[in-house]
């Protein structure tokens, strides 16, 4: 499994964040800017609810922004980490409903925010295939290279969360 500690070869994205789908967008709190140095993606006011699985301080949202953290590791997860998603990934999907625009964020904003915006597009009636590939396409191909992430995917987020929760 790859994971951002573990693979510094892994590179920044060229975008602070990218839309999926209309209203979704899925980014981190780092990306390459044009001339190349990292630079930091700070959220202001250009989405109505965020949401952080990694929280940094000095990257936003401004005042007024609705924000939703859970901070989950880039491996394997629990139960409760899970459940977390699976909420995170619904209040997403409601959001949208209402028009609202929605950031999934984590560290490059490849994994944890995949997983998350992978599950709202199976929510809406995708495979996770489908997921998985339409993410890669509109994200980076580096997005969702976390095999463990992929297989919970596959498995369905309340399977796995099942298990998760017997295993423990």
């Amino acid at each position: 499994m790859r994971t951002r500690g573990k693979q510094p070869d892994v590179p920044a994205p060229d975008s602070p964040w990218s839309e999926i789908v209309p209203g979704l967008w899925m980014g981190g709190h780092q990306f390459q800017g044009e001339t190349g140095r990292l630079e930091l993606a700070v959220v202001r006011d250009e989405f109505d609810l965020v949401q952080t699985l990694l929280r940094l301080p000095g990257h936003g949202p401004g005042p007024g922004v609705e924000h939703h953290v859970w901070p989950i590791p880039d491996g394997p997860l629990d139960g409760t980490q899970l459940a977390g998603v699976i909420r995170l990934a619904e209040a997403a999907c409601e959001a949208l409903e209402e028009g609202r625009r929605v950031l999934v964020r984590c560290y490059h904003g490849y994994n944890r925010s995949g997983l998350v915006v992978a599950h709202a597009l199976m929510r809406q009636g995708g495979s996770a295939d489908a997921a998985i590939r339409l993410i890669r396409a509109r994200r980076s191909p580096w997005a969702l290279h976390n095999a463990l992430f992929v297989e919970y995917l596959r498995a369905g987020l309340a399977t796995a969360r099942l298990l998760e929760e017997l295993a423990e």
